[in-house]
């Protein structure tokens, strides 16, 4: 764990939960009789993937206060992530996510949040502003724009920050939870101001910008005020466009799919770790893709987070 003292290489905003994956792959849920327990939650699975690079990491979200809650907390202290911002909710329960496992594409989530996720409960008022505008990056994403007071929240984290170091816009597009879909794009507009990093596949940078083709997108993310675009293009790779003109477009890494939920997560604490570490934008997202693939080879999510060594065999090998 870092020093209260030292800021974080990495501090994340959003998601979180318990992700509850069968272990029998290509049956129905309806026919699944046995299940793996794992910590989920696209912006904490980000900090553990980051953490398995090396990088201190740390999440600000919220739990209910029941044995899901706690077995959270345990989980991100065995993989290395300071828990000290997660916080109980009395009202809501914990957050569990269901998924069937039909390789090589198809993974369909079933999300049990209601009547609301405690991770929507986070108040303006709890957040250590000052560690949030001392973080090397500050992670946050557009489920937590999804409702109030989780809105108000994360728009208060990015205007405090004001851009300072590395601030990532994961947008994260989920429609099953927003209750006017159409009413996202103006909440996207204005964490864009905040953000120096944009990242999302060609659907949800259309949810953002109201374009759809990859290069058509990077533009309108970066007119929209990040400094650098990063558009995932599924089986194409991905694009990273950077303000000041240079730019990288690099294939995926082919594996054999296992389960692809959480390669997302694993390519965010990657880009994390390129960004951190200075890399060039080829490099980064080469890197990204790598930890990425690893992840969808896997079954689990935040267990399957690769170490340094992992990507750097797979890139070898590759």
């Amino acid at each position: 764990m870092a020093e209260s003292s030292q800021p974080f290489d990495l501090i994340t905003m959003g998601r979180i939960g318990v992700d509850l994956y069968p272990l029998q792959t290509g049956v129905p849920l309806s026919r699944v009789e046995t299940f793996g327990k794992f910590l989920g939650g696209s912006a904490s699975n980000v900090a553990v993937a980051a953490a398995r690079l090396g990088r201190t990491c740390a999440v600000i979200t919220r739990t209910g206060d029941d044995p899901f809650g706690g077995y959270l907390h345990e989980a991100l202290k065995d993989f290395g992530v300071d828990d000290r911002w997660v916080t109980p909710v009395a009202a809501y329960p914990t957050p569990v996510t269901f998924c069937e496992i039909f390789p090589p594409d198809d993974f369909p989530l079933y999300f049990y949040r209601r009547p609301k996720a405690p991770d929507l409960e986070i108040h303006p008022d709890e957040l250590d502003l000052d560690a949030i505008r001392a973080a090397r990056v500050f992670w946050m994403t557009g489920t937590g724009l999804s409702e109030e007071p989780s809105r108000t929240a994360t728009l208060t984290a990015l205007r405090a920050r004001a851009k300072a170091g590395i601030t990532v816009f994961d947008l994260d597009w989920r429609p099953m939870f927003w209750s006017d879909p159409d009413a996202a794009r103006p909440h996207y507009a204005e964490a864009l101001r905040h953000a120096t990093v944009a990242v999302g596949n060609v659907e949800e940078c259309e949810i953002a910008t109201g374009v759809r083709e990859p290069r058509a997108c990077a533009e309108a993310l970066l007119a929209a005020g990040a400094e650098l675009a990063v558009v995932k293009q599924g089986p194409k790779g991905v694009l990273a466009v950077h303000r000041d003109g240079t730019e990288a477009e690099v294939p995926p890494v082919p594996v054999e799919v296992v389960n692809g939920l959480g390669a997302g997560d694993a390519f965010g604490g990657s880009l994390c770790h390129g960004l951190l570490a200075g890399w060039d934008l080829e490099r980064i997202m080469r890197h990204a893709n790598a930890a990425g693939a690893l992840v969808a080879s896997r079954l689990a999510c935040s267990s399957a987070m690769p170490t340094e060594s992992e990507v750097a065999g797979l890139l070898g090998g590759a």
